[in-house]
């Protein structure tokens, strides 16, 4: 297949006309295909908010208070670093095995998690769940682009918003519910009969069609697996990932775990590097960075994970603290932003269609740019309907962002690049997020400890917000660290923006369906 423009007549070509059984069939299989596509990313999209709530119930039944964090952030790492692993299986074996592989493995960490006996436990059953995870996350992703040609993936791409959105807002009270009135078991026990259902639906409903192996000078190519190249990006990821999570928290950063820990991760980087280049059919293919389309939309992505940490991490505590909110209310100051991004994204076709995938991005970064550089405008103490407003606002703009870039790269490779092409993107955007959490919150404790004389961090502050004894001068350091925590948001989305402007190819080269 040749290699054209954005020609969205051409791009968006549909299949031939055959008998109305046949396209009623099809269209039947289709949408319970995508049903399943959208229960598979509501178990990934709840998990981490349902859990959240569950906090205090799971360490008062288990203890292990001190290390209770990992159930996150073990999760978010076996997630990160299957991400790659998982879009070469799927581009190598079809979509199909890898998303049952992968729901059936969320499953039984989800049936392991709900019989944990003790911490340590349940954060290997977390573990294991995330490995599952990073198989629904990307295999939906490119399944969806799959399922439907150029001119129809933003339906398909709104519903997934749509759930992420709704996972937002329902998450925490569905695990407080379940929490308060059932048991916390109930929070990863629920995931079974929705994992049942979408398992039933994907293994009866989803038939890929038989593909071409890639050619090579003395025949087509045998489908090989680069297990000591997933291995190494195994180890690399993980050990990187863990560093970051848990330097200065676990430990100081430039103590002896923490450089030993960026120590060997470089090396198994430089690892990864030399194993790949040896491969035949690489986890990570060289093509992935050199190609200006692609390597543009993962730096870009990878500066939105930035981005997404300043509201999402350090919004909640602003709200409390300096508006004066009830945890609710601040939930909902929060929450507002997932309800206009995916009706923006929804949107971005009509705007896309007309300009272009990189100059709707432009748009929608550029805006948002503004909305980060105005919040440390916001008075002190201000009210609650400024920043409310704001994550609206820029909701709205990351919609009309994120969305252009995720179809339009997907829009760029054949079926059998797909699944790769799609990973390195999540893969981008994940390890953003995890490197922002890291790089803000040194920040936001650092201006706290030049406020407070050294007298203490956010952990300690908001801990002190909990218990009502937060004075004065506390909750002032809070907004100047958030508001410093958005300016450096703002330098993200510059990045990203000017890396779109200079890197990225002014129209997409979208291939011909």
């Amino acid at each position: 297949m040749g290699s054209h423009g954005e020609g969205f007549a051409e791009g968006s070509t549909t299949p031939a006309i055959r008998g109305g059984t046949a396209a009623r069939e099809d269209t039947r299989r289709r949408g319970a295909v995508v049903a399943a596509l959208m229960l598979a990313m509501a178990l990934a999209a709840l998990d981490s908010t349902v859990v959240s709530t569950a906090v205090p119930q799971i360490v008062g039944d288990l203890g292990g208070f001190s290390v209770f964090s990992w159930l996150f952030s073990g999760y978010l790492l076996a997630v990160t670093v299957t991400l790659p692993v998982y879009g070469k299986l799927s581009d190598t074996f079809g979509r199909k095995p890898v998303l049952v592989a992968g729901a059936a493995m969320f499953l039984l960490g989800s049936l392991l998690c709900a019989g944990a006996w003790n911490m340590a436990a349940l954060i290997a059953f977390r573990i294991v769940q995330g490995l599952g995870g990073g198989a629904l996350q990307g295999t939906v992703q490119t399944l969806a682009a799959d399922l439907y040609p150029l001119a129809e993936r933003p339906k398909i791409q709104s519903k997934l918003s749509t759930v992420w959105a709704v996972s937002a807002v329902a998450g925490p009270g569905l695990g407080g519910v379940l929490a308060a009135y059932a048991d916390w078991r109930w929070i990863f026990l629920i995931n079974l009969p929705i994992g049942a259902v979408a398992l039933w639906l994907i293994v009866r409903h989803l038939h890929e069609p038989e593909r071409e192996r890639p050619q090579h000078p003395d025949g087509p190519a045998r489908a090989r697996v680069d297990w000591p190249g997933a291995l190494a990006v195994f180890a690399c990821g993980g050990v990187l990932l863990t560093a970051l999570v848990q330097g200065g928290v676990a430990w100081p950063w430039l103590s002896t775990p923490s450089l030993t820990l960026f120590g060997v991760g470089l090396a198994l980087a430089g690892a990864v590097v030399v194993v790949e280049r040896r491969a035949a059919q690489p986890i990570i293919p060289g093509w992935v960075w050199r190609r200006r389309t692609i390597a543009a939309v993962n730096l870009a992505l990878g500066a939105l994970g930035l981005v997404m940490v300043a509201p999402s991490v350090f919004l909640p505590t602003y709200a409390q603290a300096v508006l004066g909110l009830a945890p609710v209310a601040a939930g909902f100051v929060l929450s507002v932003w997932t309800l206009s991004w995916p009706v923006s994204a929804a949107f971005s076709q009509h705007v896309y269609r007309r300009i272009g995938f990189r100059d709707t991005a432009l748009l929608g970064i550029g805006l948002a740019t503004l909305i980060l550089f105005s919040f440390p405008l916001l008075p002190y103490p201000g009210s609650w309907w400024q920043p409310t407003l704001l994550m609206l606002l820029l909701g709205g703009a990351l919609g009309l962002f994120q969305l252009p870039l995720i179809i339009g790269v997907q829009s760029t490779v054949g079926w059998s690049e797909r699944g790769t092409t799609t990973a390195s993107v999540l893969f981008c955007r994940q390890t953003g997020q995890t490197m922002g959490a890291t790089l803000f919150g040194a920040v936001a404790n650092g201006v706290l400890a030049a406020h407070l004389g050294g007298a203490g961090d956010l952990d300690s502050v908001t801990r002190a917000l909990d218990a009502g004894r937060a004075p004065e001068a506390t909750r002032r350091a809070i907004a100047d660290a958030v508001h410093t925590v958005y300016l450096g948001a703002a330098c993200a989305a510059t990045l990203a923006f000017l890396v779109l402007l200079l890197v990225a190819p002014r129209r997409f080269p979208v291939r011909q369906e």
